[in-house]
């Protein structure tokens, strides 16, 4: 634990060491409101029975129950009531509920900081803070939030950061870093880092607030979270052509809000060093000062996903020295040009590695649905299309794309890309859920966020909106409109809102149910995959010719949104932790955790660095006891049980000076049994974390290349 040295408020007014009226501090100073706080602070103390701050007052087996009537008026929820709704799903989809899986035995908000399970419902009293960032423009509108529990320890400070994952809202990390925090009694500090939960109903011209509700755009002054940059009348003439559409904020902003991710999680941090002294500082003449401060205060920048990422652009950016160490799960971590990195596997050279999040993401969605046929029994086959998946096929070896003159050899051929472009062989089997659940969703947000798009665009032909059981477009349901904060996820699809292919023979359609105009066939709406693809890579991904045109200036700004997100990994000598599922489909580990682990090496940060690979561990620990996911179940462990250990050990080498486990493969050992009625999870299956790993589970780096075991 960092320590300061413990000064009288009386002999620092005789120093002169307070420092107010334009001076500069020498120890303490006012404390003042970070100038990026725009509008008012909202905040609210729970009682740890009614509510919380990590439940909503449902305790470990309401989050775990089925979902209650949150709402006494579905079409006018109330603020409380959305929060409430919003905690319960982001908890339930960053993890695995379900008690074989291991809720309420090895982790969940009964079990205590030592691990132990126990009766009680895991309820947090303390107070609650949110406001917004900003810069000024009044369209970033940043939310920020910081939980302060009643047991933190003004004596012994801590702040754990918790930034959303995915597109989430500002409760999108809860579950993860932030339960964490709060059962050590550290203040936790969230951002929804410029993405969010913000949606505006183009037809209506509703929007979401920053505490939930709902109101008309144009009225809804300061408090509004995300307004589509539109005039009335811009809007009236795209509601002509294209009715019933919605903007979300992480797509359609502009801002390409991924540059500031490392910037907002830093802000968060200053708004908690803000809180906690108004709330604990000394009062001298009637100001509060910074007592509770950078140098006596333990920092720990943490999340999973997108929120992962975050935190390491955050140690990337701390020129302040916020920030004393880093624990993630999954990270969504970009690193710039790693042509000198080699990653090898056992005895076989990765070939292709460090691709940007837009590159791989584009590969996969052109791929992915077709690969899926060479994987026989892949979780979520109900959900998906095999007659399409086929149609994706036909129309792929049309083009060049695959070869095989039957599906099954082309569907085998396109698994083999995926494996050439980065993808594990453990990761076969999650390819067809993956695509069906995230892929396309994921493709089209980050296409235009990187571009600065707008909604008006219909970037290669796609937009949002709420569709019928045979994908026509229909108007918004304004009932789940009105609770869409508690139950949305900020990306589509969501709540009702999906990707629509405006281009699709015969009009527009849901993606997943459209036919391309180029093969005449429903097959995924192929031709606006590869767009995407095109945009991506300033190629065209069939003739293999430099863009022209339009799509080459649309292209252009695509990759200079790229170029804005790509990470160093110089973290500037603060101990590190990246923990990651071999599983992993969505981000693969050779385009992130590995990849970015080998560049933190080649920067000169491995010293600090440790990088823990998980077997049979994914992306995604909601998905695991999901009925409709039969198979995960049985072959996969939450990952979120390893980032509990990772922080823990964190916690132990910054408190008591023990040592980092070394850079290792954790063996697990799946549940077994029969998909989707797999037994119980015990503590054998999820082996911890060695602090000296057996010679053939260590992890290494020999001069360029990152050494992974088989």
């Amino acid at each position: 634990m960092k320590t300061s040295k413990r000064i009288g408020v009386a002999s620092m007014l005789a120093a002169g060491m307070l420092a107010g009226h334009g001076q500069a501090a020498n120890r303490f100073e006012i404390n003042r409101l970070p100038e990026f706080i725009k509008g008012s602070i909202s905040a609210k103390t729970y009682d740890g029975n009614s509510d919380d701050l990590l439940t909503a007052g449902l305790g470990a087996s309401g989050l775990a129950g089925p979902a209650p009537a949150f709402f006494a008026n579905p079409a006018r929820p109330t603020a409380s009531e959305l929060r409430r709704s919003a905690i319960y799903n982001n908890y339930r989809a960053l993890v695995d509920v379900v008690p074989n899986g291991g809720y309420g035995t090895l982790y969940g908000p009964n079990i205590t900081i030592d691990g132990v399970a126990t009766s009680g419902s895991g309820k947090i009293p303390g107070k609650e803070y949110i406001a917004y960032a900003d810069d000024g423009s009044g369209r970033q509108n940043v939310v920020l939030m910081v939980q302060v529990p009643d047991s933190f320890d003004a004596r012994r400070p801590c702040i754990v950061t918790a930034t959303s994952s995915g597109s989430r809202g500002i409760y999108g990390a809860i579950g993860t870093s932030g339960e964490w925090g709060l059962k050590r009694g550290c203040a936790v500090a969230y951002t929804d880092k410029g993405t969010g939960n913000g949606f505006h109903d183009l037809e209506t011209n509703k929007a979401t607030l920053i505490d939930g509700t709902i109101a008309d755009a144009d009225m809804a002054g300061a408090a509004i979270h995300f307004r589509a940059s539109l005039s009335d009348a811009e809007r009236a003439a795209y509601n002509a052509r294209f009715p019933n559409r919605v903007a979300y904020k992480h797509a359609h902003s502009r801002q390409n809000p991924e540059s500031d991710w490392g910037k907002n999680t830093l802000q968060a941090i200053e708004f908690a060093f803000y809180i906690l002294n108004e709330q604990y500082g000394t009062t001298v003449g009637g100001y509060k000062l910074r007592t509770i401060v950078p140098s006596n205060t333990l920092v720990i920048a943490s999340s999973v996903s997108n929120g992962g990422g975050a935190a390491l652009a955050a140690a990337e950016q701390d020129k302040d020295g916020l920030i004393d160490a880093v624990v993630v799960s999954e990270p969504n971590a970009q690193p710039d040009a790693n042509n000198g990195l080699v990653i090898k596997r056992g005895n076989r050279v990765v070939t292709t590695h460090s691709k940007p999040l837009i590159d791989y993401f584009t590969f996969a969605n052109i791929y992915q649905p077709c690969a899926a046929l060479a994987v026989p029994g892949s979780p979520g086959a109900l959900l998906f299309s095999t007659a399409n998946a086929a149609n994706r096929c036909a129309a792929l070896a049309s083009k060049g794309l695959v070869n095989g003159g039957t599906t099954a050899e082309q569907a085998a051929d396109a698994l083999a890309r995926l494996h050439e472009y980065g993808w594990e062989s453990e990761q076969d089997v999650l390819q067809l859920s993956h695509w069906r659940l995230a892929t396309p969703s994921i493709a089209f947000t980050y296409a235009n966020a990187l571009g600065r798009f707008g909604v008006t665009d219909n970037l290669c032909g796609f937009s949002l909106a709420n569709t019928n059981a045979t994908g026509e477009v229909i108007p918004q349901d304004a009932v789940v409109q009105a609770g869409l904060f508690g139950s949305g996820n900020g990306v589509p699809p969501t709540s009702g809102v999906n990707i629509v292919y405006n281009d699709s023979v015969g009009g527009p359609r849901l993606d997943l149910l459209s036919m391309s105009p180029s093969s005449g066939t429903a097959d995924f709406a192929l031709d606006g995959a590869l767009c995407q693809r095109a945009l991506a890579t300033g190629v065209d991904p069939v003739s293999g010719r430099p863009l022209t045109g339009e799509l080459a200036a649309q292209s252009r700004r695509v990759r200079k949104g790229v170029s804005e997100v790509q990470l160093t990994g110089k973290l500037r000598g603060k101990p590190t932790i990246i923990v990651a599922g071999r599983s992993d489909t969505l981000l693969p580990l050779n385009h992130n955790s590995r990849a970015y682990y080998g560049k933190a090496q080649l920067s000169g940060s491995g010293a600090s660095t440790r990088f823990i690979e998980v077997e049979n561990g994914n992306h995604f620990d909601a998905f695991i006891d999901n009925p409709l996911l039969g198979g995960y179940d049985s072959r996969l462990i939450p990952m979120h049980y390893y980032m509990i250990q990772a922080l823990d050990r964190m916690w132990a080498h910054l408190t008591a000076g023990a040592t980092l486990p070394q850079s290792q493969v954790v063996r697990t050992v799946p549940r077994g049994g029969v998909p989707g009625a797999a037994p119980a999870i015990t503590r054998a299956n999820v082996p911890p974390i060695a602090d000296v790993p057996s010679p053939g589970n260590a992890i290494s780096f020999v001069r360029n290349t990152l050494l992974i075991p088989d």
